[in-house]
């Protein structure tokens, strides 16, 4: 039975719990690194000052929590023999009934307060029976909602970076930080900040973005809505992570194709930026390659930019088998222990990995007793262990301070209704072709439902995410809307994939009997129905960790099922479940109206029928461009002059050609709305500013049409002449802003010395001379209005 808190407090033994401190050490006294009032510094100083060799190294591993490694749920007398009994730098996953993994199942989990009681209870053995009783720091996942039963479910970053609501995202943040603290997690593994370019990739729906400056605006408001209560948030993956060769997942993730100008602008930029902004405690590093040095065991990128240039002064994690990989797969060292003796030197702080801490420690040890590796430098990695643990309040108020109150604050009535928000400002609008959107429910009385993901579900749950919470297929909430005013039927038409995929992208697979009549089935439905749902894309099987893709697109034979219902002549609405951009260009040719639901949440079909029927107005813009093949990749934004041109005369100065596809389907920034808006008196000052000066920028923005709906502002910003090649133009502001008919508003934006800095010849962040150009529009390509202001020369006056 786990113990109360007044129990821990007051029930010990030994009384080293006293009035506003705890006597960690049990020596009887208030040292300093028990002293509330003294800096932090000082406290660091003063406790690694009494720690022993064992004591220090324990501090640089991971313990996998039940069910991955830890075999058991309470604290056991066997662990006085396990290397824990040391203390050790955090557990991982504790107790979270973790999703897709049987093992990993635990009454503990839930209710709530049990699961902090429970926490308590492992943290008091840490406190009471070791020596120094150094607090354990409990880490968790939470890319989209904190990985734990129950807990408040999110959409899929992808999804949530379609919002383009910096508001909203902040308070999705909240939530987690604020349930992760409730339950006894004191660290977040989120946000991910990855530049997600390679549309095949399988990790594209963990990410916000393929452009850094949204990343970077999305990924400050989660980490600063998680840190604002109390809990760490910890960035991923550091770094050039999410452009593996040829999009290959899995063992492939390395050897990114990446310039050294490119990996500062592009891939380093939200990290920077949200280090320096949201200052978070907390940096995973990638296991994968940059120009043949392993990030992991780079003293570059863990200690020259991560810590001297931005200024972090947190705690480093690897990513899993980072610390293996260096003599495994890139073969810099050659064996284990000298694997982490380039780790330590580089600056890494913790190595996370699915195996017990001993495997990092032992070696570790060895290294220090040797003489390979400076207790000065141990010293400085375990520091900074502890200064997290410091910031995070653990010397002080190590327990949970009121565990019953945890099942008041997670998983919240307000909770769900951001969850739904998020859900509902992530529905992107592809196509609407003579405003069939949204369906008129008095007009279409038979409705057939069809599709291979309109019952299934998987896709709203991942293992980095909460488990078990009741999830609305799309069927289900497409039933219980229509509910007494249509009637819907149901036929699945076909699975997501065929017998032969993936080989079926490459060789087209021929249908079989069972094939053909599951189409057939959903076509002699389709000839009774008024309108036909047709819902398809991927599921979980097809997106995620591991899970690259060589085509982009519907997997399987889902074309096939929708050119069937199409030529029936009804009115196919497409509703498109993915994880990533697909190459859905038939789909966007003929049939009328197409809408994006990405990897939502457990309200999926809520969300979903809401949106379809009018109650909502979908607002949501695309994070990532829509390619028309895979022929085209790399096709994103933002792109530099002429690298994604057409073959007209105007592109080519060597003449025309009609060899290949041009164009994207879906650009950056992309989406439709049941309405219309109109941008007008764009305002920009002053005409003329000096390199540190800052740049006004106003627009107004009206909603000319019918309905209620959201439009997101998007300022661009182009470099007319530069030093070196910059990008065509490069995202610097948005807004996403709700407005009734007729309704108009005034939007603010300000560019910073920041917003026009490039990366000179010299590689040194500058703002040079010269004109740029806003642009306002609502997506990278559809631009309504622009305006030209002048950076002028060091020591001209201003007009």
């Amino acid at each position: 039975m786990a113990l109360t808190t007044s129990q821990i407090l007051f029930g010990q033994q030994k009384n080293i719990y006293h009035k506003g401190w705890v006597d960690f050490n049990k020596n009887g006294k208030m040292d300093v690194f028990e002293d509330p009032s003294k800096a932090v510094e000082l406290r660091i100083k003063d406790l690694l000052s009494q720690m022993t060799l064992d004591e220090k190294t324990c501090q640089t591993a991971t313990l996998y929590g039940y069910g991955r490694f830890l075999k058991d749920e309470m604290p056991t007398a066997e662990w006085k023999t396990k290397i824990w009994k040391d203390g050790i730098a955090n557990i991982d996953e504790e107790l979270n009934s973790l999703a897709y993994n049987k093992k990993a199942v635990t009454t503990y989990s839930y209710p709530f307060s049990k699961h902090a009681n429970a926490i308590n209870t492992i943290q008091k053995w840490f406190v009471e029976e070791t020596r120094l009783g150094i607090p354990v720091d409990f880490t968790n996942e939470g890319i989209h909602g904190l990985c734990h039963d129950r807990a408040t479910p999110l959409p899929a970053p992808i999804n949530i970076g379609c919002t383009w609501n910096r508001e909203l995202v902040y308070k999705a943040g909240s939530i987690v930080g604020r349930e992760a603290r409730a339950l006894g997690y004191t660290n977040v593994y989120a946000p991910i900040l990855d530049v997600a370019r390679d549309q095949r990739w399988g990790r594209v729906v963990e990410c916000y973005a393929e452009d850094p400056f949204l990343i970077a605006e999305l990924g400050k408001q989660m980490t600063m809505g998680i840190q604002d209560q109390g809990a760490a948030a910890t960035l991923k993956h550091y770094a050039v992570y999410s452009v593996p060769k040829g999009g290959r997942d899995g063992n492939a993730r390395t050897d990114p194709h990446v310039a050294p100008r490119e990996l500062h602008q592009m891939f380093l930029y939200p990290f920077r930026r949200v280090i320096q902004e949201a200052h978070p405690m907390g940096v995973m590093s990638s296991y994968n390659d940059w120009d043949g040095e392993p990030v992991s065991g780079s003293y570059y990128f863990l200690t020259e930019l991560l810590r001297k240039q931005y200024g972090f002064n947190g705690y480093v994690v690897s990513d899993s088998e980072a610390v293996e990989f260096l003599s495994s797969k890139h073969h810099v060292a050659g064996d284990y222990k000298e694997a982490v003796r380039q780790v330590i030197e580089a600056g890494l702080n913790v190595r996370t990995q699915f195996n017990m801490p001993d495997t990092f420690i032992m070696p570790l040890r060895a290294l220090v007793k040797e003489g390979a590796v400076s207790m000065k430098t141990l010293d400085e990695r375990v520091g900074d262990v502890l200064r997290v643990k410091f910031k995070l309040g653990l010397f002080d108020r190590p327990y949970v301070e009121d565990p019953g109150s945890a099942d008041r604050k997670v998983h919240t009535k307000a909770d769900e209704e951001i969850a739904l928000q998020l859900n509902r400002e992530s529905m992107v609008l592809l196509k609407n072709d003579k405003g069939l959107l949204p369906l008129d429910i008095s007009r279409y009385k038979n409705i057939l439902v069809t599709g291979p993901l309109a019952e299934e579900v998987n896709y709203t749950t991942s293992r980095y995410g909460p488990s078990n919470n009741p999830v609305t297929s799309i069927l289900e909430g497409l039933k219980t809307y229509a509910k007494d005013k249509a009637i819907i039927s149901y036929e699945k038409g076909c699975e997501v994939i065929d017998a032969k995929w993936p080989e079926s992208e490459i060789i087209p697979a021929e249908l079989t009997k069972a094939e053909q009549e599951q189409i057939q089935a959903a076509v002699v439905k389709a000839r009774n129905a008024d309108v036909i749902i047709a819902v398809v894309g991927e599921s979980d099987q097809q997106v995620g960790e591991s899970k690259s893709r060589t085509g982009l697109n519907l997997p399987g034979h889902q074309l096939l099922l929708l050119q069937a219902l199409y030529a029936t002549g009804k009115p196919v609405v497409m509703v498109m479940v993915n994880g990533r951009p697909l190459t859905i260009n038939w789909e966007n040719r003929y049939l009328p109206a197409i809408l994006q639901a990405g990897f939502p949440g457990p309200s999926a079909g809520k969300i979903v029928a809401e949106t379809l029927f009018g109650d909502y107005n979908p607002g949501g813009k695309l994070s990532m461009t829509f390619p028309k093949s895979i022929g085209q990749i790399e096709l994103n934004f933002p792109f530099k002059p002429g690298s994604q041109a057409g073959q007209s005369k105007k592109d080519d100065p060597n003449g025309t050609g009609k060899t290949r596809v041009l164009g994207a389907l879906y650009p950056f920034g992309y989406g439709l709305s049941y309405t219309t808006f109109e941008f007008s008196n764009l305002q920009v000052g002053p005409q003329q500013v000096h390199a540190q000066g800052d740049v006004q920028v106003s627009v107004e923005v009206k909603n000319t049409g019918q309905r209620k709906g959201d439009e997101v502002v998007q300022l661009y910003l182009k470099d007319e002449v530069s030093s070196v090649t910059t990008y065509e133009s490069v995202l610097r502001g948005f807004e996403r802003v709700s407005l009734e008919p007729g309704e108009s508003k005034t939007l603010k934006f300000i560019l910073h010395p920041d917003d026009l800095a490039l990366l000179d010849k010299n590689m040194n962040w500058t703002v040079e001379p010269g004109r740029f150009q806003v642009m306002i529009g609502n997506s990278s390509e559809d631009i309504r209005l622009k305006k030209e202001f002048t950076v002028v020369e060091p020591g001209v006056i201003l007009k």
